[in-house]
């Protein structure tokens, strides 16, 4: 799976393109932070680490996630995804199954893996990176409950 790191000297911003389902909600909340018409696409330099950090937190599909640069903040400041003690699935009108916390995701060739965080599963069939969203139910007009 490709990542991308972007760091400024508090934090560490990691995006996972192939598991971004373009919902915006980066960009709507800080375009100064993160732009999809510049490159790269985030500055770090341009919010605060809380700031960034809230972003982030807030991203559905966990193709954003974040790191202190300090190890010792690190212990401290987790995302709140991280600290979920049960793992939740919602279903989002119109776009993908969300699922939140610690579990295991076991793919087609059987091979498990421990997942923290979010990830989108693909629920209108047209994805390109199933069983992952990449968002094209946007583009199909997906409109299932």
């Amino acid at each position: 799976m490709t990542k991308k790191s972007y760091s400024n000297s508090e934090i560490s911003v990691i995006w996972k393109p192939d598991l971004c389902i373009h919902s915006t909600k980066c960009w709507k909340a800080s375009l100064a932070i993160f732009n999809p018409k510049r490159r790269p696409w985030i500055d770090l330099s341009s919010g605060s680490t809380e700031e960034i950090i809230k972003i982030v937190d807030n991203c559905p599909s966990g193709a954003l996630s974040y790191e202190r640069n300090n190890k010792m903040s690190e212990q401290k400041a987790q995302p709140a995804q991280s600290q979920q003690s049960q793992t939740t699935v919602q279903v989002n009108k119109g776009g993908p199954y969300l699922v939140k916390g610690n579990f295991v995701f076991v793919g087609t060739d059987g091979k498990e893996e421990t997942k923290e965080g979010s990830i989108a599963l693909c629920r209108c069939g047209a994805s390109n990176n199933k069983p992952f969203c990449d968002g094209t139910h946007r583009k199909i007009s997906f409109d299932q409950g």
